[in-house]
């Protein structure tokens, strides 16, 4: 298996996500792979997939991932059936932190009980 058939799920993640300025460099051996994602949750995921493929600390691969717009973590557009504790364990792995993402949205949202599907809710960065 080549290195970029071993980094390909990174590869198509970064298709998918339409990375600006991408570029994929095999250089003797190591894959770097750079770009611009639109949010630290991009990032974050495509991260978490180069780990998956080559480990925690790979060291066939260098990544220069940067973020286009660092002012909030992403945005989600809520779907039927979901709860503003439901999407802060999907981004935060903490139900718990339904309250940032209260927070970060009280212009359209009055009750952290009430949300509806459609509505496209910023989910913050977390401090600390």
């Amino acid at each position: 298996m080549s290195i970029k058939q071993k980094y390909q799920p990174v590869l198509d993640l970064g298709e998918k996500f339409g990375i600006k300025d991408g570029y994929v460099n095999d250089e003797a051996g190591k894959l770097k792979i750079g770009g611009v994602a639109a949010t630290q949750y991009e990032k974050d995921q495509l991260w978490d997939r180069i780990k998956a493929a080559g480990g925690e600390q790979p060291t066939d691969i260098e990544a220069d991932i940067k973020v286009a717009d660092t002012s909030y973590y992403t945005k989600h557009t809520v779907e039927k059936g979901e709860s503003l504790s439901k999407i802060a364990k999907k981004y935060y792995r903490d139900p718990m932190k339904y309250k940032a993402i209260f927070e970060a949205n009280t212009d359209q949202l009055k009750n952290p009980d009430l949300i509806h599907p459609g509505q496209v809710l910023t989910i913050p960065n977390l401090k600390g």
